[in-house]
């Protein structure tokens, strides 16, 4: 893929994400985040009022980032990321992510482009924006 052949308004593939226990306990585990509410769904309900063991926003961000990277591929790199995390998600819901451009400069081969995560209900949780560089 070449910026040229981008346009503003085109949509970055859509991605489904359904966290599992056991993904949730590497991840967290990897990041040091010893929070109960990811992994303890007594603690989650009754401890801080959530409907069930909530998918961490780290997480989140990892898979949201990972949309302009799978995109644009060996095509180019990532240059900037950001995102917030507005929603909780809970285990067992499918998660999914994607995006549209929403900027072109061509001179200097850079897409911006707007990011979400949406709930199955399709509410964006997770929104978030990047700018990626084109190799061609």
């Amino acid at each position: 893929m070449q910026v040229s052949d981008i346009k503003v308004g085109d949509e970055l593939p859509l991605r489904d994400h359904l966290a599992s226990n056991l993904s949730l306990f590497l991840y967290n585990a990897a990041i040091w985040n010893g929070h109960r509410i990811h992994y303890d769904e007594t603690y989650a309900k009754e401890g801080e009022g959530h409907p069930g063991i909530v998918i961490d926003g780290p997480l989140q961000g990892d898979w949201l980032s990972q949309c302009p990277m799978n995109w644009v591929g060996e095509s180019g790199e990532l240059l900037n990321f950001e995102y917030s995390n507005r929603k909780a998600s809970v285990l067992g819901e499918t998660l999914t992510s994607g995006g549209k451009v929403t900027e072109i400069d061509l001179e200097n081969r850079l897409v911006s482009v707007e990011l979400f995560i949406k709930n199955e209900q399709g509410e964006i949780t997770t929104p978030g924006s990047a700018t990626v560089k084109f190799n061609k």
